[in-house]
């Protein structure tokens, strides 16, 4: 059973396996709210799947271990299910979806497990797993669903109390409900006074749909850029920990998530997956009420596939009013690219590419059209560039 004394007892298995993840006091992500962030994208294998898997894994019997397990993963299960049994000295193969990042797949092939690519999702993966378990006998490893897992990922909770004894709240990423499970359960357990809030990208709210109508729903399909959360479906037992021990459970977008992404590494040397930014996300948006009070995000994970990184930084500059596309109506003649060059740079932006065309059949003949990408400090620099350009007189569509 999930009980205290399994979280204490999971936090003595630890020792020596896992890192006491820092929290860093972030004061200029969020106005009005004394907020610090749980660095568990620091952790081993970079995220705090390594707790829960390791405590699963250093209870199984000497049978169960020389059978070997099989585990699913979206990526950061896979990595700490691989690590735990090359420390443990038992065989794993692991199904993940095909769609995985390229460096998780890599970085669970180096801690020596087997890996398996099954065409779709996690829950395709799920499905795969649980047929080799049948098929071969090996001991599954449930990414969430695991009272003992559970445990496991409640010792950041135990951490937590610790280093912030006097904690208001603390805001969770939520794929099948794992991680908030276990630090719900123990937040709550310690001091029921603590909120804990819950996040879920907006392509794969299946915790929030199910809390919301009192029962398990599961999605038809997913689709986030924090793939370390897309679930369809939650556990039974996580869902069941949800609606008791979550206070309220929110979502973000991929934009706002990315924004996250680009905050964290800009203002706090950070690197987080896109899961991992999901609280914090909550935070910058304003999802949640915590004006005034002391809160910590999780940094759930850090492997982001690189691949991607740069199209994140990309909306995140978009989302955060760094980067945009000005479209201006001209006259085609002499001089006019040179105005609108020198008042944007005159009000401190930076053009970084230009496209002009004249204009198309049934507009004036005498017409053209600029399309301009700027860099801004921000939105109202770049509200206070849009007004400049109506006021000398330009057409702004």
């Amino acid at each position: 059973m999930l009980t205290l004394d399994n979280v204490y007892r999971a936090s003595f298995a630890l020792k020596g396996v896992i890192r006491k993840t820092s929290v860093l006091y972030a004061p200029k992500l969020v106005n009005d709210t004394e907020l610090y962030l749980k660095t568990e994208n620091l952790q081993t294998t970079g995220s705090f799947k390594i707790r829960g898997a390791y405590y699963k894994m250093s209870k199984l019997s000497k049978e169960e271990k020389e059978r070997g397990v099989v585990a699913c993963s979206a990526g950061n299960h896979a990595q700490g299910v691989a690590l735990a049994a090359q420390k443990n000295g038992i065989n794993a193969v692991i199904c993940l979806p095909d769609g995985a990042p390229i460096s998780k797949v890599e970085a669970t092939k180096s801690y020596g497990a087997e890996v398996r690519l099954v065409e779709g999702v996690y829950d395709d993966a799920y499905k795969k797993a649980l047929e080799l378990r049948d098929k071969e006998g090996y001991t599954f490893i449930h990414p969430f669903n695991d009272e003992d897992v559970i445990a496991g990922q409640g010792t950041i909770a135990l951490e937590l109390v610790e280093q912030l004894p006097d904690l208001d709240a603390v805001i969770v990423p939520i794929g099948g409900g794992g991680l908030i499970s276990g630090i719900a359960y123990t937040i709550k357990s310690l001091n029921p006074n603590i909120k804990v809030y819950g996040v879920q990208a907006s392509g794969a709210p299946s915790m929030l749909n199910s809390v919301k109508d009192h029962h398990i729903e599961t999605l038809d399909s997913v689709s986030t850029i924090a793939d370390g959360i897309a679930v369809k479906s939650p556990g039974d037992l996580t869902y069941k920990i949800c609606s008791e021990y979550v206070d309220e459970i929110v979502s973000v977008t991929d934009d706002e998530i990315s924004a996250a992404i680009l905050a964290l590494m800009e203002q706090h040397k950070l690197v987080t997956e896109g899961a991992g930014a999901t609280a914090v996300a909550a935070a910058m948006f304003g999802k949640l009420d915590i004006k005034g009070k002391k809160v910590v995000c999780v940094l759930s994970g850090g492997n982001i596939d690189v691949t991607i990184l740069s199209r994140v930084i990309s909306r995140g500059l978009l989302m955060s009013g760094r980067n945009c596309s000005l479209k201006i109506e001209l006259v085609d003649k002499p001089g006019q690219l040179k105005s609108v060059s020198a008042l944007i740079a005159d009000m401190g932006g930076n053009v970084i590419s230009i496209h002009h065309e004249r204009a198309n059949e049934g507009s004036d003949v005498n017409g053209c059209y600029l399309m301009i990408t700027l860099e801004t400090r921000n939105f109202d620099h770049l509200y206070e560039i849009r007004d400049a350009l109506v006021k000398a007189g330009f057409k702004l569509l």
